[in-house]
């Protein structure tokens, strides 16, 4: 399994992420992809609808390069653990897409196979990029049998 997270954030430096995306390492291949260039910080700055539209036209090129694109959205559908791990089974290529503050507009949300809700609580994006990497190694190990997911 291959797995892309594309986040608009300025720094891949977030913490404990690293240790799920180390563990997840034995299941699948994750790379990140971290933007936050000066078209998004003037969109940004402007308003959000700008900013929806600097975050949508820089990640839409990604999409069809995998076979299951997942957008982070407050309006997506909650899951539980085990409905995630079901969501990732037998998929090849994921992308999950984690937008900046404003979120991503409804037409790349459109777009996407799915749009999925972390939580109902309002996350920074780095916080919901620590939420997204656990859950990927538990959908991971919930998936290959590993005993994690009951820890």
């Amino acid at each position: 399994m291959h797995i892309n997270i594309y986040a608009i954030s300025k720094s891949p430096d977030i913490p404990y992420k690293d240790k799920f995306l180390k563990l997840s390492s034995s299941y699948a291949t994750i790379n990140e992809h971290h933007i936050l260039n000066n078209t998004i910080k003037k969109a940004q700055a402007t308003s959000k609808l700008s900013a929806q539209s600097a975050y949508d036209s820089h990640f839409t090129p990604k999409l069809p390069q995998a076979t299951l694109n997942i957008a982070l959205d407050e309006n997506g559908k909650m899951l539980d653990s085990i409905s995630f791990a079901n969501m990732l089974k037998d998929i090849s290529k994921i992308n999950f897409f984690i937008g900046g503050a404003y979120g991503f507009g409804n037409e790349f949300i459109s777009k996407c196979h799915k749009s999925i809700s972390l939580s109902p609580l309002t996350f920074s994006k780095d916080l919901a990029y620590i939420v997204l990497c656990e859950q990927v190694y538990r959908a991971l190990s919930i998936l290959n049998s590993h005993p994690y997911h009951k820890s």
